[in-house]
């Protein structure tokens, strides 16, 4: 991709936002030229960005303007559910943080990825590539591994089909191989990542069920090779991951 492709795609990014940022508290349905007026952008490119949203359902026209659509709603419904699940969590990993002195991981999938909606670094920690918001391939975590374990097999499918790319020096990178690693997850209620994310980095992480078995995230724990045993922290993991699935609504 140029430079000029990538400065106009931040562009439009830019001028989207300003139109949703647009409406205020109350407003309903407004017309193109108010619009125009307080994002302070060409008249036409308001109209032309406003028929791209209301043709993807952002939002509704009527007689000419347009208000905020529903799948606005269904989208913030999603991004308060997680905020919830990860403020639910924060005084479990901090618990789990100060018992272990590692680095503690809260995570869900999305799409072939883990996202992680929280991290709670230890003092002993290795400086790990994980961040906030940020995302790994599903198959090469332990939080990845722990939800795909307890998710539909479509789910699971969709993640092979994709393909598995070598991370770490130890990836799995088989099919085969990855869906008898889960049936073990699925048994035991822990999976492992040994320098399969990366060298020298080791994790242990469990799932956090909702009432029907299906994994709604993973919790884990991540240390050096060299003096994190995953075998010993694993079933405070484990404890941590059940006593998080039976507070959650």
């Amino acid at each position: 991709m140029c430079a000029a492709e990538r400065d106009d795609g931040g562009m439009t990014a830019a001028r989207l936002t300003a139109l949703f940022t647009a409406f205020r508290p109350g407003d309903g349905f407004l017309g193109t030229s108010e619009l125009a007026r307080r994002t302070g952008m060409p008249k036409s490119s308001a109209h032309r960005l406003l028929g791209h949203l209301v043709r993807q359902g952002l939002l509704e026209r009527r007689d000419g303007s347009v208000r905020l659509g529903l799948k606005l709603f269904e989208v913030g419904q999603v991004a308060i559910g997680q905020r919830g699940l990860a403020d639910a969590a924060r005084p479990y990993l901090a618990d789990l943080r100060e018992a272990t002195r590692n680095t503690v991981h809260l995570a869900i999938l999305e799409g072939t990825e883990v996202v992680y909606l929280d991290i709670t670094r230890g003092p002993d920690a290795p400086a790990l590539p994980s961040r906030i918001g940020g995302r790994f391939p599903a198959h090469a975590t332990a939080v990845g591994k722990a939800i795909l374990a307890h998710s539909p097999e479509d789910v699971v499918e969709t993640v092979i089909s994709a393909g598995l790319p070598r991370i770490g020096p130890r990836t799995l990178t088989a099919p085969g191989l990855l869906r008898r690693q889960l049936a073990k997850v699925y048994e035991e209620g822990t999976a492992y990542d040994r320098e399969e994310s990366g060298p020298g980095v080791v994790c242990v992480a469990s799932p956090v069920l909702d009432n029907s078995g299906l994994a709604r995230a993973a919790i884990s724990i991540s240390g050096w090779s060299t003096r994190v045993r995953v075998e010993r922290v694993a079933p405070a993991v484990r404890t941590t991951a059940l006593t998080l699935s039976r507070t959650l609504p």
